[in-house]
């Protein structure tokens, strides 16, 4: 895997706000791949980020991961949905013109 890609990955998932939450697909248009590369970085290097807050487009996590994220979202005062597969992320998704400046201003230093 093409280590910018990574970078550019972890960074963008850096910057989605607390309490909030982005899908494979928001992260994949911010960073000009396709949304199973992002699933794939988040795979394998996303263990040191705020991993939690990446989801499916229907705002549901992996099922091993669940449990762990209940936990983060509780903290963040981010509501399960009642059938316990995620969030409602129509609720809870950050505003997506923001973590644009944002992941623009933190790769500022990296090559196009």
């Amino acid at each position: 895997m093409d280590d910018l890609v990574v970078e550019r990955v972890l960074r963008a998932v850096e910057q989605v706000p607390r309490g909030r939450v982005v899908s494979y697909g928001d992260l994949a248009a911010l960073v000009g791949i396709g949304p199973r590369q992002v699933g794939s970085v988040m795979r394998a290097y996303g263990g040191n980020v705020t991993w939690w807050r990446v989801t499916n487009a229907s705002g549901d996590l992996p099922v091993p991961l669940r449990e762990r994220a209940r936990q983060a979202w509780a903290q963040e005062g981010i509501l399960v949905k009642p059938n316990g597969r995620g969030c409602a992320i129509a609720r809870y998704r950050a505003d997506l013109g923001a973590l644009a400046l944002a992941y623009e201003r933190v790769c500022a230093d990296l090559p196009s």
